[in-house]
Protein backbone atom coordinates (compact mmCIF):
# COMPACT_ATOMS: atom_id res chain seq x y z
CA UNK A 1 0.00 0.00 0.00
CA UNK A 2 1.12 3.56 -0.70
CA UNK A 3 0.36 6.25 1.88
CA UNK A 4 0.88 9.96 2.38
CA UNK A 5 1.76 12.47 -0.32
CA UNK A 6 2.84 9.87 -2.90
CA UNK A 7 -0.58 8.19 -2.89
CA UNK A 8 -2.02 11.00 -5.01
CA UNK A 9 0.43 10.23 -7.88
CA UNK A 10 -0.67 6.59 -8.17
CA UNK A 11 -3.54 5.73 -10.46
CA UNK A 12 -5.77 2.76 -9.58
CA UNK A 13 -5.53 0.46 -12.62
CA UNK A 14 -7.24 -2.53 -10.99
CA UNK A 15 -9.16 -4.75 -13.40
CA UNK A 16 -12.87 -4.49 -12.65
CA UNK A 17 -15.94 -6.12 -14.16
CA UNK A 18 -18.73 -3.87 -15.47
CA UNK A 19 -21.35 -2.66 -12.96
CA UNK A 20 -23.90 -5.29 -11.98
CA UNK A 21 -21.69 -8.28 -12.80
CA UNK A 22 -20.98 -10.80 -10.04
CA UNK A 23 -19.23 -14.12 -10.41
CA UNK A 24 -16.45 -16.49 -9.39
CA UNK A 25 -12.97 -16.27 -10.90
CA UNK A 26 -12.28 -19.72 -12.34
CA UNK A 27 -9.03 -19.12 -14.24
CA UNK A 28 -6.36 -16.49 -14.84
CA UNK A 29 -4.16 -16.72 -17.95
CA UNK A 30 -1.05 -14.63 -18.57
CA UNK A 31 -0.04 -14.20 -22.24
CA UNK A 32 3.53 -13.11 -23.09
CA UNK A 33 4.73 -11.81 -26.43
CA UNK A 34 6.70 -14.28 -28.51
CA UNK A 35 10.49 -13.71 -28.16
CA UNK A 36 10.35 -11.53 -25.01
CA UNK A 37 12.15 -12.67 -21.83
CA UNK A 38 9.69 -13.88 -19.19
CA UNK A 39 9.72 -12.55 -15.64
CA UNK A 40 9.76 -14.78 -12.54
CA UNK A 41 5.97 -14.89 -12.20
CA UNK A 42 5.48 -15.89 -15.83
CA UNK A 43 8.09 -18.65 -15.42
CA UNK A 44 6.38 -19.92 -12.24
CA UNK A 45 3.01 -20.03 -14.02
CA UNK A 46 4.63 -21.86 -16.94
CA UNK A 47 6.18 -24.45 -14.60
CA UNK A 48 2.82 -25.05 -12.90
CA UNK A 49 1.11 -25.50 -16.27
CA UNK A 50 3.77 -27.98 -17.46
CA UNK A 51 3.39 -29.96 -14.21
CA UNK A 52 -0.39 -30.07 -14.75
CA UNK A 53 0.07 -31.27 -18.35
CA UNK A 54 2.56 -33.93 -17.17
CA UNK A 55 0.07 -35.16 -14.54
CA UNK A 56 -2.67 -35.41 -17.18
CA UNK A 57 -0.30 -37.35 -19.45
CA UNK A 58 0.67 -39.74 -16.62
CA UNK A 59 -3.00 -40.32 -15.73
CA UNK A 60 -3.86 -41.13 -19.36
CA UNK A 61 -0.81 -43.42 -19.57
CA UNK A 62 -1.89 -45.25 -16.39
CA UNK A 63 -5.39 -45.82 -17.82
CA UNK A 64 -3.91 -47.07 -21.11
CA UNK A 65 -1.52 -49.44 -19.26
CA UNK A 66 -4.25 -50.76 -16.98
CA UNK A 67 -6.69 -51.52 -19.81
CA UNK A 68 -4.08 -52.98 -22.20
CA UNK A 69 -2.35 -55.28 -19.69
CA UNK A 70 -5.67 -56.40 -18.17
CA UNK A 71 -6.78 -57.48 -21.66
CA UNK A 72 -3.38 -59.15 -22.30
CA UNK A 73 -3.60 -61.07 -19.00
CA UNK A 74 -7.15 -62.17 -19.88
CA UNK A 75 -6.00 -63.50 -23.28
CA UNK A 76 -2.90 -65.35 -21.97
CA UNK A 77 -4.37 -66.85 -18.78
CA UNK A 78 -4.77 -70.64 -19.07
CA UNK A 79 -2.60 -70.97 -22.20
CA UNK A 80 0.56 -73.08 -22.37
CA UNK A 81 3.64 -70.92 -22.85
CA UNK A 82 6.23 -71.92 -25.47
CA UNK A 83 8.45 -68.96 -24.57
CA UNK A 84 8.53 -66.03 -22.19
CA UNK A 85 10.71 -63.58 -20.28
CA UNK A 86 14.04 -64.66 -18.82
CA UNK A 87 13.37 -67.16 -16.00
CA UNK A 88 10.13 -68.55 -17.48
CA UNK A 89 10.03 -72.35 -17.87
CA UNK A 90 8.89 -73.65 -21.26
CA UNK A 91 5.53 -75.53 -21.48
CA UNK A 92 4.32 -73.97 -18.23
CA UNK A 93 0.64 -72.97 -18.02
CA UNK A 94 0.44 -69.17 -17.88
CA UNK A 95 -1.51 -67.96 -14.84
CA UNK A 96 -1.88 -64.55 -13.25
CA UNK A 97 0.48 -65.67 -10.46
CA UNK A 98 3.15 -66.60 -13.03
CA UNK A 99 2.68 -63.29 -14.86
CA UNK A 100 2.92 -61.28 -11.62
CA UNK A 101 6.52 -62.54 -11.19
CA UNK A 102 7.59 -60.46 -14.20
CA UNK A 103 7.33 -56.72 -14.94
CA UNK A 104 4.32 -55.85 -17.10
CA UNK A 105 6.58 -54.54 -19.87
CA UNK A 106 7.92 -58.14 -20.33
CA UNK A 107 4.48 -59.76 -20.71
CA UNK A 108 4.72 -59.19 -24.47
CA UNK A 109 7.49 -61.87 -24.55
CA UNK A 110 5.05 -64.69 -23.69
CA UNK A 111 4.37 -66.92 -26.70
CA UNK A 112 1.85 -69.73 -27.31
CA UNK A 113 1.22 -72.23 -30.10
CA UNK A 114 -2.02 -70.47 -31.14
CA UNK A 115 -1.12 -68.39 -34.23
CA UNK A 116 -4.41 -66.44 -34.21
CA UNK A 117 -3.82 -65.50 -30.57
CA UNK A 118 -0.26 -64.35 -31.27
CA UNK A 119 -1.50 -62.22 -34.21
CA UNK A 120 -4.05 -60.58 -31.89
CA UNK A 121 -1.35 -59.91 -29.25
CA UNK A 122 0.97 -58.42 -31.87
CA UNK A 123 -1.81 -56.12 -33.13
CA UNK A 124 -2.56 -55.12 -29.54
CA UNK A 125 1.11 -54.32 -28.90
CA UNK A 126 1.32 -52.23 -32.06
CA UNK A 127 -1.80 -50.26 -31.07
CA UNK A 128 -0.42 -49.81 -27.52
CA UNK A 129 2.92 -48.46 -28.80
CA UNK A 130 1.19 -46.06 -31.20
CA UNK A 131 -1.14 -44.76 -28.47
CA UNK A 132 1.83 -44.26 -26.13
CA UNK A 133 3.77 -42.38 -28.83
CA UNK A 134 0.75 -40.17 -29.65
CA UNK A 135 0.28 -39.36 -25.96
CA UNK A 136 3.91 -38.29 -25.55
CA UNK A 137 3.85 -36.26 -28.79
CA UNK A 138 0.68 -34.45 -27.71
CA UNK A 139 2.33 -33.56 -24.39
CA UNK A 140 5.48 -32.26 -26.12
CA UNK A 141 3.39 -30.18 -28.56
CA UNK A 142 1.49 -28.55 -25.69
CA UNK A 143 4.72 -27.79 -23.78
CA UNK A 144 6.34 -26.33 -26.91
CA UNK A 145 3.30 -24.14 -27.54
CA UNK A 146 3.37 -23.00 -23.90
CA UNK A 147 7.07 -22.06 -24.00
CA UNK A 148 6.92 -20.46 -27.44
CA UNK A 149 4.89 -17.44 -26.33
CA UNK A 150 1.75 -15.89 -27.77
CA UNK A 151 0.85 -13.73 -30.75
CA UNK A 152 -0.30 -10.44 -29.22
CA UNK A 153 -1.53 -7.20 -30.87
CA UNK A 154 1.16 -4.66 -31.87
CA UNK A 155 2.60 -2.80 -28.88
CA UNK A 156 1.29 -5.30 -26.30
CA UNK A 157 4.06 -7.06 -24.34
CA UNK A 158 1.89 -8.92 -21.84
CA UNK A 159 -1.83 -9.59 -21.50
CA UNK A 160 -3.77 -11.02 -18.56
CA UNK A 161 -7.17 -12.65 -19.07
CA UNK A 162 -9.39 -13.35 -16.07
CA UNK A 163 -12.21 -15.85 -16.62
CA UNK A 164 -15.29 -15.22 -14.48
CA UNK A 165 -18.03 -17.84 -14.19
CA UNK A 166 -21.53 -16.46 -13.69
CA UNK A 167 -24.37 -18.80 -12.70
CA UNK A 168 -27.70 -17.75 -14.18
CA UNK A 169 -31.02 -19.50 -13.79
CA UNK A 170 -33.30 -19.40 -16.78
CA UNK A 171 -35.82 -16.55 -16.68
CA UNK A 172 -38.41 -14.90 -18.94
CA UNK A 173 -36.66 -13.32 -21.91
CA UNK A 174 -33.90 -15.96 -22.19
CA UNK A 175 -33.61 -17.63 -25.59
CA UNK A 176 -33.96 -21.37 -26.14
CA UNK A 177 -33.87 -23.55 -29.25
CA UNK A 178 -34.53 -27.11 -30.37
CA UNK A 179 -32.78 -29.03 -33.14
CA UNK A 180 -35.07 -27.98 -35.98
CA UNK A 181 -34.84 -24.20 -36.08
CA UNK A 182 -37.58 -23.97 -33.45
CA UNK A 183 -36.20 -21.10 -31.40
CA UNK A 184 -37.92 -18.62 -29.13
CA UNK A 185 -37.81 -16.79 -25.83
CA UNK A 186 -39.19 -17.97 -22.50
CA UNK A 187 -42.39 -16.02 -21.87
CA UNK A 188 -43.35 -17.28 -18.43
CA UNK A 189 -42.11 -19.53 -15.64
CA UNK A 190 -44.64 -21.06 -13.23
CA UNK A 191 -44.39 -23.57 -10.35
CA UNK A 192 -44.45 -27.25 -11.40
CA UNK A 193 -47.86 -27.59 -9.69
CA UNK A 194 -49.41 -25.12 -12.16
CA UNK A 195 -48.10 -26.89 -15.28
CA UNK A 196 -50.45 -29.13 -17.29
CA UNK A 197 -50.25 -32.76 -16.18
CA UNK A 198 -51.13 -36.24 -17.45
CA UNK A 199 -53.55 -38.72 -15.91
CA UNK A 200 -50.73 -40.36 -13.92
CA UNK A 201 -49.64 -36.98 -12.47
CA UNK A 202 -46.59 -36.42 -14.73
CA UNK A 203 -46.37 -32.69 -15.42
CA UNK A 204 -45.00 -31.02 -18.55
CA UNK A 205 -41.54 -29.45 -18.22
CA UNK A 206 -42.05 -26.97 -21.03
CA UNK A 207 -45.05 -25.84 -23.09
CA UNK A 208 -44.43 -24.75 -26.68
CA UNK A 209 -46.80 -22.53 -28.64
CA UNK A 210 -48.42 -24.69 -31.37
CA UNK A 211 -48.66 -21.62 -33.67
CA UNK A 212 -44.88 -21.89 -34.14
CA UNK A 213 -45.25 -25.09 -36.20
CA UNK A 214 -47.68 -24.73 -39.18
CA UNK A 215 -46.32 -21.62 -40.91
CA UNK A 216 -42.66 -22.63 -40.50
CA UNK A 217 -43.32 -26.26 -41.46
CA UNK A 218 -40.38 -27.60 -39.41
CA UNK A 219 -42.09 -30.93 -38.78
CA UNK A 220 -38.83 -32.46 -37.52
CA UNK A 221 -39.77 -31.31 -34.03
CA UNK A 222 -43.08 -33.22 -34.27
CA UNK A 223 -41.21 -36.36 -35.40
CA UNK A 224 -38.77 -35.96 -32.51
CA UNK A 225 -41.63 -35.47 -30.03
CA UNK A 226 -43.44 -38.62 -31.17
CA UNK A 227 -40.29 -40.77 -31.30
CA UNK A 228 -39.21 -39.50 -27.88
CA UNK A 229 -42.64 -40.32 -26.44
CA UNK A 230 -42.57 -43.83 -27.95
CA UNK A 231 -38.96 -44.44 -26.80
CA UNK A 232 -39.82 -43.42 -23.22
CA UNK A 233 -42.92 -45.66 -23.24
CA UNK A 234 -40.91 -48.66 -24.47
CA UNK A 235 -38.30 -48.00 -21.78
CA UNK A 236 -41.01 -48.02 -19.09
CA UNK A 237 -42.33 -51.36 -20.39
CA UNK A 238 -38.85 -52.91 -20.25
CA UNK A 239 -38.49 -51.52 -16.70
CA UNK A 240 -41.79 -53.14 -15.67
CA UNK A 241 -40.69 -56.46 -17.23
CA UNK A 242 -37.43 -56.34 -15.20
CA UNK A 243 -39.38 -55.69 -11.97
CA UNK A 244 -41.73 -58.61 -12.77
CA UNK A 245 -38.73 -60.90 -13.49
CA UNK A 246 -37.18 -60.08 -10.11
CA UNK A 247 -40.39 -61.20 -8.38
CA UNK A 248 -41.27 -64.30 -10.43
CA UNK A 249 -37.88 -65.19 -12.06
CA UNK A 250 -39.65 -65.93 -15.35
CA UNK A 251 -37.68 -64.52 -18.28
CA UNK A 252 -40.39 -65.06 -20.95
CA UNK A 253 -42.05 -61.66 -20.43
CA UNK A 254 -38.63 -59.97 -20.24
CA UNK A 255 -37.50 -61.49 -23.54
CA UNK A 256 -40.86 -60.69 -25.14
CA UNK A 257 -40.47 -57.00 -24.21
CA UNK A 258 -36.98 -56.96 -25.80
CA UNK A 259 -38.20 -58.81 -28.92
CA UNK A 260 -40.99 -56.25 -29.36
CA UNK A 261 -38.39 -53.46 -29.47
CA UNK A 262 -35.50 -55.16 -31.31
CA UNK A 263 -37.53 -57.57 -33.51
CA UNK A 264 -35.86 -60.97 -32.93
CA UNK A 265 -32.32 -59.60 -32.82
CA UNK A 266 -29.67 -62.37 -32.76
CA UNK A 267 -27.49 -60.52 -30.24
CA UNK A 268 -30.45 -60.14 -27.85
CA UNK A 269 -31.32 -63.84 -28.29
CA UNK A 270 -27.74 -64.88 -27.42
CA UNK A 271 -27.74 -62.92 -24.11
CA UNK A 272 -28.38 -64.65 -20.80
CA UNK A 273 -30.83 -63.26 -18.22
CA UNK A 274 -28.17 -61.31 -16.27
CA UNK A 275 -26.95 -59.55 -19.42
CA UNK A 276 -30.53 -58.73 -20.44
CA UNK A 277 -31.24 -57.16 -17.05
CA UNK A 278 -28.03 -55.12 -17.18
CA UNK A 279 -28.97 -53.84 -20.65
CA UNK A 280 -32.57 -53.24 -19.56
CA UNK A 281 -31.45 -51.05 -16.66
CA UNK A 282 -29.82 -48.71 -19.18
CA UNK A 283 -33.05 -48.63 -21.22
CA UNK A 284 -35.43 -47.80 -18.34
CA UNK A 285 -35.40 -44.09 -19.12
CA UNK A 286 -35.90 -44.64 -22.84
CA UNK A 287 -34.81 -46.81 -25.77
CA UNK A 288 -32.29 -45.03 -28.07
CA UNK A 289 -33.77 -44.47 -31.54
CA UNK A 290 -32.09 -43.17 -34.71
CA UNK A 291 -33.76 -42.45 -38.04
CA UNK A 292 -32.04 -41.39 -41.30
CA UNK A 293 -33.05 -38.14 -42.97
CA UNK A 294 -34.69 -39.15 -46.25
CA UNK A 295 -35.07 -42.88 -45.68
CA UNK A 296 -36.36 -42.75 -42.14
CA UNK A 297 -39.32 -43.92 -40.10
CA UNK A 298 -42.71 -43.84 -41.82
CA UNK A 299 -45.92 -42.75 -40.15
CA UNK A 300 -47.01 -46.38 -39.82
CA UNK A 301 -43.71 -47.27 -38.06
CA UNK A 302 -44.20 -44.50 -35.50
CA UNK A 303 -47.83 -45.51 -34.90
CA UNK A 304 -46.70 -49.13 -34.35
CA UNK A 305 -44.02 -48.03 -31.86
CA UNK A 306 -46.53 -45.88 -29.96
CA UNK A 307 -49.00 -48.78 -29.76
CA UNK A 308 -46.23 -51.14 -28.59
CA UNK A 309 -45.43 -48.65 -25.84
CA UNK A 310 -49.07 -48.73 -24.71
CA UNK A 311 -49.78 -45.19 -25.96
CA UNK A 312 -52.37 -43.79 -28.35
CA UNK A 313 -51.29 -44.06 -31.99
CA UNK A 314 -51.92 -40.32 -32.54
CA UNK A 315 -49.21 -39.46 -30.00
CA UNK A 316 -51.71 -37.24 -28.19
CA UNK A 317 -52.82 -37.47 -24.57
CA UNK A 318 -55.48 -35.96 -22.34
CA UNK A 319 -53.90 -33.13 -20.37
CA UNK A 320 -55.28 -31.54 -17.20
CA UNK A 321 -54.99 -27.87 -16.27
CA UNK A 322 -52.56 -27.57 -13.36
CA UNK A 323 -54.49 -24.66 -11.83
CA UNK A 324 -58.07 -25.96 -12.05
CA UNK A 325 -57.47 -29.71 -12.34
CA UNK A 326 -59.96 -29.93 -15.23
CA UNK A 327 -59.08 -31.67 -18.52
CA UNK A 328 -58.47 -29.55 -21.61
CA UNK A 329 -61.11 -29.76 -24.36
CA UNK A 330 -58.76 -31.30 -26.92
CA UNK A 331 -55.99 -33.87 -26.63
CA UNK A 332 -52.44 -32.48 -26.69
CA UNK A 333 -49.23 -33.83 -28.26
CA UNK A 334 -46.80 -34.78 -25.49
CA UNK A 335 -43.29 -36.12 -25.89
CA UNK A 336 -39.59 -35.76 -25.23
CA UNK A 337 -37.37 -33.39 -27.21
CA UNK A 338 -33.92 -31.83 -26.84
CA UNK A 339 -34.05 -28.15 -25.90
CA UNK A 340 -30.93 -26.00 -25.55
CA UNK A 341 -30.45 -22.73 -23.68
CA UNK A 342 -28.69 -20.31 -26.01
CA UNK A 343 -26.18 -17.63 -25.06
CA UNK A 344 -28.66 -14.82 -25.65
CA UNK A 345 -29.67 -14.00 -22.09
CA UNK A 346 -32.02 -11.19 -21.15
CA UNK A 347 -29.56 -10.04 -18.45
CA UNK A 348 -27.04 -9.21 -21.18
CA UNK A 349 -29.60 -7.66 -23.54
CA UNK A 350 -31.62 -5.41 -21.23
CA UNK A 351 -30.81 -1.75 -21.78
CA UNK A 352 -32.35 1.62 -20.89
CA UNK A 353 -31.32 5.23 -21.56
CA UNK A 354 -32.59 8.66 -20.69
CA UNK A 355 -29.92 10.98 -22.12
CA UNK A 356 -26.62 9.89 -23.59
CA UNK A 357 -24.15 10.26 -26.46
CA UNK A 358 -25.23 11.60 -29.87
CA UNK A 359 -23.71 11.26 -33.33
CA UNK A 360 -21.55 14.29 -34.24
CA UNK A 361 -22.84 14.36 -37.82
CA UNK A 362 -26.58 13.66 -37.58
CA UNK A 363 -27.07 14.64 -33.92
CA UNK A 364 -29.12 11.47 -33.49
CA UNK A 365 -28.62 9.16 -30.49
CA UNK A 366 -26.00 6.45 -30.99
CA UNK A 367 -27.18 2.86 -31.28
CA UNK A 368 -26.37 -0.22 -29.24
CA UNK A 369 -25.93 -1.13 -25.61
CA UNK A 370 -22.13 -0.83 -25.78
CA UNK A 371 -22.38 2.87 -26.78
CA UNK A 372 -25.18 3.50 -24.26
CA UNK A 373 -27.33 4.25 -27.29
CA UNK A 374 -31.03 4.88 -27.74
CA UNK A 375 -33.74 2.43 -28.73
CA UNK A 376 -34.46 2.37 -32.45
CA UNK A 377 -38.10 3.23 -33.07
CA UNK A 378 -38.67 1.85 -36.56
CA UNK A 379 -41.34 2.23 -39.19
CA UNK A 380 -43.45 -0.64 -37.86
CA UNK A 381 -43.33 0.74 -34.31
CA UNK A 382 -44.59 4.07 -35.70
CA UNK A 383 -47.51 2.19 -37.28
CA UNK A 384 -48.31 0.68 -33.88
CA UNK A 385 -48.49 4.15 -32.27
CA UNK A 386 -50.62 5.39 -35.17
CA UNK A 387 -52.99 2.43 -34.72
CA UNK A 388 -53.37 3.29 -31.03
CA UNK A 389 -53.92 6.95 -31.86
CA UNK A 390 -51.13 7.94 -29.46
CA UNK A 391 -50.50 11.28 -31.18
CA UNK A 392 -48.48 13.00 -28.46
CA UNK A 393 -46.19 9.97 -27.95
CA UNK A 394 -45.66 9.78 -31.70
CA UNK A 395 -44.86 13.49 -31.92
CA UNK A 396 -42.36 13.11 -29.07
CA UNK A 397 -40.66 10.21 -30.83
CA UNK A 398 -40.38 12.08 -34.13
CA UNK A 399 -39.19 15.41 -32.68
CA UNK A 400 -37.88 15.72 -29.13
CA UNK A 401 -36.34 12.25 -28.80
CA UNK A 402 -35.02 12.19 -32.34
CA UNK A 403 -32.07 14.58 -31.98
CA UNK A 404 -30.35 16.65 -29.30
CA UNK A 405 -32.73 19.25 -27.92
CA UNK A 406 -31.26 22.47 -26.62
CA UNK A 407 -32.72 23.46 -23.26
CA UNK A 408 -33.74 27.07 -22.68
CA UNK A 409 -31.12 29.06 -20.74
CA UNK A 410 -31.84 29.20 -17.04
CA UNK A 411 -31.50 32.38 -15.02
CA UNK A 412 -29.99 32.19 -11.59
CA UNK A 413 -30.98 34.60 -8.87
CA UNK A 414 -29.35 35.16 -5.54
Amino acid sequence: AIFGEKASDVRDTSLRVPPGVQGTIVEVRVFNRHGVDKDERAQAIEREEIERLAKDRDDEQAILDRNTFARLAEILTGKTGLAGPKGFKKDTVITREVMSEFPRSQWWLFATSDDALMTEIEAMRKQYDESKKRLEQRFLDKVEKLQRGDELPPGVMKMVKVFVAVKRKIQPGDKMAGRHGNKGVVSRIVPAEDMPFLEDGTHADIVLNPLGVPSRMNVGQILETHLGWAAAGLGKQIGKAIDAYRKAHDSKALRASFDAVYEDNEIIASMDDAELIEMGQNLRRGVPIATPVFNGAKESDIERLLEQAGLHSSGQSTLYDGRTGEPFDRKVTMGYIYMLKLHHLVDDKIHARSIGPYSLVTQQPLGGKAQFGGQRFGEMEVWALEAYGAAYTLQEMLTVKRTTSRAAPRSTSR
